[in-house]
């Protein structure tokens, strides 16, 4: 089955999620992702209150940015969250977007070199591994976590280029792809993956998670256009979904036979209507989606 899964934008004040994720626990649906864009909100506090508010949704955080973050901090509080929330954490790792690690000064040299000893490292960590590396970026010396997670956890990477789709294949459990991606773009992005997964020799389930850029209501086509076109993606084929729940279920469906495990529906920012698009993915397009 597709796994289906709705965004909290970080547009939206923090003191809104409390309502929203209450509410995709009780309509049933099966994840809620949240964003650590800068310089919004948080993302392993957001995921924290959000795990204690509910108690079945799965809570995803993409993506977290490693240029920010000491990767035994990252471990330190995924694996707290594991033991907690055991299986209701899903935690994504990326680059970070350039320009705001700039801004932080925390801009890497080598944004891939940084991934990939951090991703190493973290899965190492999570794992129960006691580590020492010393790499370009990431330095651990004898370091073990305490209490490391009681089973296996999926670590996810943020990828769009060839490059760190494969490394996403080599390193990680999962790749989060951006509402950027339209289905021959998820086709493309698996034989990457596939072919990071073959040079490591990893045979194990590796989940890929998409956003769809989503607008229903109304004035659906023309807030989806907008925002495309605001992102420079207006001229993208078969991207994004406008209109009912079947419109929007077929979208999903084209990501799933493309090669997407999880779909997840990304309202417009300027979605007028947060607690209404939560119920029409719960209610609506997840009975049409096999």
């Amino acid at each position: 089955m597709t796994g289906l899964g709705a965004v909290f934008r970080p547009q939206l004040p923090p003191e809104r999620l409390r309502a929203l994720a209450r509410l995709a626990d009780e309509r049933g649906l099966e994840e809620l992702w949240l964003w650590e864009d800068c310089f919004r909100e948080g993302g392993i506090s957001t995921a924290a209150a959000a795990l204690a508010w509910t108690e079945r949704v799965r809570i995803g955080v993409g993506l977290l940015p490693v240029p920010l973050r000491n990767v035994a901090i990252t471990a330190m509080e995924a694996a707290t969250l594991h033991r907690m929330f055991p299986g209701r954490a899903a935690l994504g790792i990326g680059h970070g977007v350039q320009d705001w690690m700039g801004q932080v000064g925390a801009r890497a040299e080598s944004p891939l070199t940084l991934l990939r000893e951090h991703l190493l490292a973290l899965r190492a960590l999570l794992a129960g591994e006691r580590v020492t590396t010393r790499g370009r970026y990431v330095t651990l010396d004898d370091v073990a976590l305490d209490w490391p997670p009681a089973g296996p956890v999926e670590v996810l990477t943020g990828a769009t280029g060839p490059r760190t789709l494969r490394l996403s294949g080599e390193a990680a459990d999962g790749t989060v792809l951006t509402a950027g991606t339209p289905p021959e773009g998820v086709r493309r992005a698996r034989r990457l993956i596939d072919e990071g997964r073959l040079k490591a020799g990893r045979t194990q389930p590796h989940r890929v998670v998409v956003y769809l850029l989503t607008a229903t209501g109304p004035d659906a086509t023309a807030r989806l256009r907008a925002e495309l076109t605001e992102e420079g993606l207006a001229d993208v084929p078969d991207l994004g979904a406008a209109g009912d729940a079947d419109a929007v279920a077929k979208a999903v469906q084209r990501l799933a036979d493309a090669g997407a495990d999880t779909v997840v529906l990304q309202p417009t920012a300027d979605e007028p209507d947060p607690e209404g698009f939560i119920r029409f993915v719960a209610r609506d397009v997840r009975p049409l989606v096999p």
